[in-house]
């Protein structure tokens, strides 16, 4: 599937490399069919969880006969439900995410992230799903795991281009009011917007107990702010501009990012949201790869 205009953003030597690993949601999920991630009923696994006391139509081949030996009382063994992953992918189309150097913009790196998450997904027997949005829902494509639904989302990504507004904050809101079962979300943007009111949507999703990633996406100059010499500045999802010596702002322009960053970064932390601040000069092979392994870390 790396063919054509699939190859701009599906490496196959990458997913080569990633499909040894495996994305394990954090929390319990709720499926329709059996699968390899916990879920919050009780069902068949290998995994004990639990006794309690016998009631009259269990079935007798979960009784532990070695405590009925020690205590003369009947008890059933309880195991944890194993049961399949949904994960919906979110991705930024929005004009600042146009960003960057041709080839390596911000958007560049987002559609190679969510390509490779969506194989990977589809491939390990789970549901994926894909969200395209600027200042509305550009696409919306439900989660399902047959391999052939990849066409779609591959295609959606191959058509989408970074433009117009963004409206983050509302489409999440109406995504934690629309999915009604836990789900795994991962979100690919950028993050202009503001801080409080993104927290907001993150409280929104832990409460209604997702599971969700942010891969926030920062180029080096807006880290760095590396500008030498008086530059106008474009409002990329406007029509604004902005004439400036950037050796005059450079201090407090970094200092109101160390800001944002901290704040966002601590704010991911109180909902329990496992947040990537990931530089687009960073191989995403290796980001990908980090987050599969913490991901595993954390669920043993």
């Amino acid at each position: 599937m790396a063919e054509g205009a699939y190859s701009e953003f599906l490496d196959p030597e990458v997913l080569n490399r990633l499909m040894r690993q495996f994305l394990h949601a954090r929390v319990p999920m709720v499926g329709s069919i059996s699968g390899q991630h916990k879920s919050p009923y009780r069902g068949s696994s290998v995994e004990f969880a639990e006794y309690r006391k016998y009631t009259p139509g269990d079935d007798t081949r979960r009784l532990d006969w070695r405590v009925l030996a020690r205590t003369d009382r009947f008890y059933i063994r309880e195991f944890e439900a194993d049961t399949n992953l949904r994960c919906y992918i979110v991705v930024d189309c929005s004009g600042s995410m146009a960003f960057g150097p041709e080839g390596r913009r911000k958007f560049d790196y987002a559609r190679k992230l969510a390509a490779t998450l969506a194989y990977m997904i589809v491939h390990q027997g789970d549901a994926v799903g894909l969200q395209c949005y600027s200042d509305k829902v550009l696409r919306d494509i439900p989660p399902r795991r047959n391999p052939l639904h990849l066409k779609y989302v591959f295609d959606t990504l191959a058509d989408a281009k970074p433009n117009a507004g963004t409206n983050l904050v509302k489409l999440l809101h109406e995504f934690s009011e629309k999915v009604r079962q836990r789900a795994l979300v991962i979100i690919i943007s950028d993050c202009f917007c503001d801080v409080d009111e993104l927290l907001h949507c993150f409280q929104h999703l832990h409460f209604c107990k997702h599971d969700f990633a942010l891969f926030h996406l920062l180029d080096p100059q807006e880290l760095d702010f590396r500008f030498d010499r008086p530059i106008r500045f474009m409002d990329l999802e406007g029509e604004e501009s902005l004439l400036a010596e950037p050796a005059v702002i450079r201090t407090q322009y970094l200092e109101q990012v160390r800001e944002y960053l901290t704040k966002l970064h601590e704010g991911c932390n109180r909902f329990n949201a496992d947040y990537r601040k990931v530089q687009t000069d960073q191989p995403y092979d290796k980001v990908l790869a980090d987050f599969l392994v913490e991901r595993e870390m954390f669920v043993k």
